[in-house]
């Protein structure tokens, strides 16, 4: 999809509107993992990641608020292992987690071990709001003497996408633009106005936007990993009895409706 003045809105692919990631929310999770890993890849990529002898991460705002109901501070943990939410073990997660909670020593990226207290170096700012987005964290990283190595801002904005304090405003560089896709549109009315032009579905259109930004076997391959992932929560869901994640003691429904939903099926 894209705005017919490329000017205004830029191209938005499936794959910006349907992601994998670790639930249950895209900017209280997903969000937060991604910039926790990107944090640390920037120090990869400087050669600091050896300096960094302690990390600290502020949540803010709505991230602080319902920080632990959403699973945030796992998402931060996660990402700070170097997991990204496309490719985490979820089956694993809760153990690694336990297993730095219980040791107190966390490998950055998964290659540079450093002590790190669960409470003490993730830290909920329930009563401050960052200006720009209410979904606020910073990454703060310490050398061996205690010495601010950076204080990075990011801001979780939604559907898993993250901007850092330094990009707010700043286009992001693309190799294509609205005026190379075959359908562009604002509104329902105008898609469905291109549909009765071309003599093509919704789904058919779409696909040719697609070719458009990337080869017909990625694309295929995409999608069929997003829909992989969607029969897996569902399958998951579904055989999981117990009580969901994050605190607030709700119970399992699914498992139940989907044995009433078999029972009463003809």
């Amino acid at each position: 999809m894209a705005h017919k003045d490329e000017h205004l809105h830029e191209v938005i692919s499936v794959f910006d509107l349907f992601k994998i990631g670790i639930g249950p929310s895209s900017s209280h999770s997903v969000g937060p993992m991604i910039a926790a890993q990107r944090f640390l890849s920037r120090h990869k990529r400087k050669g600091n990641l050896e300096r960094i002898a302690r990390m600290r991460v502020d949540l803010f705002g709505s991230l602080a608020l319902t920080g632990h109901g959403h699973g945030t501070d796992r998402a931060v943990f996660l990402g700070l292992m170097g997991e990204l939410p496309e490719s985490v073990d979820t089956e694993a997660a809760a153990g690694r987690i336990e297993a730095v909670r219980q040791d107190r020593r966390l490998a950055l990226l998964g290659e540079h071990e450093i002590d790190f207290d669960m409470a003490q170096d993730l830290v909920f700012h329930m009563e401050k709001t960052l200006d720009y987005h209410p979904n606020g964290m910073a990454c703060v990283a310490f050398d061996g003497a205690g010495a601010e190595i950076e204080n990075r801002t990011y801001f979780s904005v939604g559907g898993g996408f993250v901007i850092a304090e330094g990009e707010i405003g700043l286009e992001v560089p693309r190799n294509f633009s609205a005026s190379d896709l075959p359908f562009t549109f604002t509104t329902a009315a105008e898609l469905l106005e291109l549909g009765e032009e071309s003599g093509l579905s919704i789904a058919e259109m779409s696909w040719r936007n697609e070719l458009t930004l990337r080869p017909e076997e990625e694309v295929s391959d995409g999608l069929a990993r997003i829909w992989q992932a969607m029969t897996d929560c569902i399958e998951h869901g579904c055989t999981t009895e117990g009580v969901l994640p994050g605190g607030l003691n709700v119970r399992r429904r699914a498992p139940d409706l989907c044995r009433r939903r078999r029972w009463s099926a003809p």
